[in-house]
């Protein structure tokens, strides 16, 4: 059984991680002491149920666009490791897994075992690995955000619902894991909007595509994607959806 470290000790970079990725991964309302995970989490890194829903409160203080007001107490540690995080969220992802692995936290959405201690000469299945847990990780940072609710239409069902990265994957390492280049669509839109068939405008409202709008017309069809046309979409607890993305991706993608 973990020791509870002793009051006024120090918060160590590890359980610091492991609070910033319980805060990511966890509804602002089941932030509880009294929460099973939260009860377990703590005896894994060696802190009080208490210390460490307040611990993971504190980084909601720093957010933003959490509805939840009054919040305070958050260190400057916390600080610290907030903006490192908002300035680049891929690696602090990267090093909170890493954490995560080393005290043997399982992910329900990585069906493969833990690697061992991660070093630089890693094989091909550990990153592969760490890769799964930071889609992962991003996911549910976007589900949360968005109560499990597609953005556009509100359907409420996770098994159809994708984590839409607004800059492609592809285009950037830095925003891999950032919730705010995230928004909750349903597996329709989330391929339209992946194919630039759908974006949004400066007011978060659904932009259909003239290629989409043409294939409609000469096919004589009703299409469920030309009703969404100008629907707001809905924002979301917080990690709102990046103004910056948007626009990268209407220029780039739309």
């Amino acid at each position: 059984m973990a020791k509870t470290a002793p009051k006024g000790r120090n918060w160590t970079r590890e359980q610091q991680l492991i609070a910033l990725r319980l805060y990511l991964r966890t509804a602002f309302g089941r932030l509880s002491q009294r929460n099973p995970e939260i009860i377990a989490l703590a005896s894994l890194i060696g802190r009080t149920p208490s210390a460490l829903s307040m611990k993971a409160c504190n980084f909601g203080s720093l957010d933003p666009t959490i509805q939840q007001k009054g919040l305070t107490g958050a260190s400057e540690a916390d600080k610290v490791l907030w903006n490192e995080y908002t300035a680049n969220p891929t690696a602090i992802t990267l090093e909170m897994e890493d954490a995560a692995a080393r005290l043997r936290i399982p992910d329900a959405d990585v069906d493969v075992p833990l690697p061992p201690v991660l070093t630089a000469a890693e094989t091909e299945t550990q990153r592969l690995v760490r890769v799964r847990r930071v889609q992962s990780l991003f996911r549910q940072s976007v589900l949360i955000s968005y109560d499990s609710r597609c953005a556009v239409t509100g359907l409420a069902l996770p098994e159809v619902l994708v984590a839409s990265h607004i800059i492609p994957w592809k285009d950037s390492v830095e925003r891999r894991a950032d919730p705010t280049n995230g928004i909750l669509l349903n597996a329709l839109l989330d391929r339209a909007f992946d194919r630039g068939l759908i974006s949004f405008d400066d007011q978060f409202r659904v932009m259909v595509s003239r290629s989409l709008k043409k294939a409609a017309t000469n096919a004589g069809l009703a299409c469920s994607l030309l009703e969404i046309e100008g629907r707001a979409l809905m924002l979301p607890r917080r990690f709102a959806p990046d103004p910056v993305a948007i626009k990268h991706h209407r220029d780039r993608m739309f």
